[in-house]
């Protein structure tokens, strides 16, 4: 396998897997304070009929020198803009967190301006955008009581917050992408034609079941839900069987989801 690069030079996209005969492109969206690195393990585990890509927000890593951005809109707009290229296949996208939101305003530039529909909008760890509200402003809490809010939530790798020099890299991204969701007012049950096929941990303290049960109003093309065991980041140990489970989707396979996990619905 080829080392991860950027997408033809294009700063939002790293390619984590890439082939010729590839039939099928998914597209990964980070959480808020997250990298593309987040979905670099799937690459090994992900069928060679299928591409692997992620965006890289600006403001962290190799982009760190650029300002973050703060408006979804804006965000969005990037993202769609980045991935014209790479609408000669079928294309999926997966958001995590934030990431969610984002994928979903993605989708709607897709398919609104391009006519692209995703063959699934996969979301992660996320309520419905139009449920779904920033109460605290994050610009309200100083860094330790910032810092605690979000380890609080199952931080895949707390050693950030016991290194201040990493602190100092990741704070800053952590409260912009926060300002942008406390910020985001998306479309009232806008309905993308894509189906939705929604991931939570059954622990995450920072969304419940009903939340993400309403990404079925967001969609006209079937929804199916699924939990697992774990807190905000249980896709992290729960890695084997969320890529089986999101492979088979993406293969138009049925599955049929062990004892500890849930399902709602069913993709059409």
């Amino acid at each position: 396998m080829s080392p991860p690069r950027p997408a033809g030079g294009d700063p939002w996209l790293r390619v984590f897997r890439g082939g010729a005969h590839a039939g099928l492109r998914l597209v990964c969206l980070p959480h808020a304070g997250g990298s593309a690195g987040f979905f670099q393990p799937w690459a090994a585990r992900l069928p060679d009929s299928v591409d692997l890509l992620a965006v890289r927000y600006p403001g962290r890593q190799d982009r760190l020198a650029e300002p973050c951005v703060e408006e979804m809109d804006l965000l969005a707009d990037r993202v769609t803009e980045s991935l014209t290229p790479y609408l000669d296949r079928p294309l999926a996208l997966f958001g995590h967190s934030m990431g969610a939101s984002v994928a979903y305003e993605v989708a709607i530039r897709l398919e609104d301006r391009l006519g692209v529909v995703p063959r699934v909008l996969f979301v992660s760890g996320h309520g419905a955008p139009h449920v779904t509200r920033l109460d605290q402003r994050p610009d309200d809490l100083d860094d330790e009581e910032f810092l605690a809010r979000i380890a609080a939530l199952g931080e895949v790798d707390p050693v950030v917050f016991r290194s201040p020099k990493l602190r100092e890299l990741v704070v800053p991204a952590l409260r912009a992408d926060l300002r942008l969701i406390h910020g985001y007012l998306p479309r009232a049950a806008r309905a993308v034609s894509a189906p939705i096929s929604a991931y939570l941990g059954t622990g995450d303290p920072a969304c419940d079941r009903e939340s993400v049960a309403a990404w079925a109003e967001l969609t006209t093309g079937g929804f199916r839900l699924r939990a697992f065991p774990g807190d905000h980041f249980y896709l992290v140990p729960a890695r084997t069987e969320l890529l089986a489970d999101l492979t088979a989707q993406l293969d138009g396979r049925p599955t049929t989801p062990r004892a500890a996990a849930t399902v709602t619905g069913h993709l059409t």
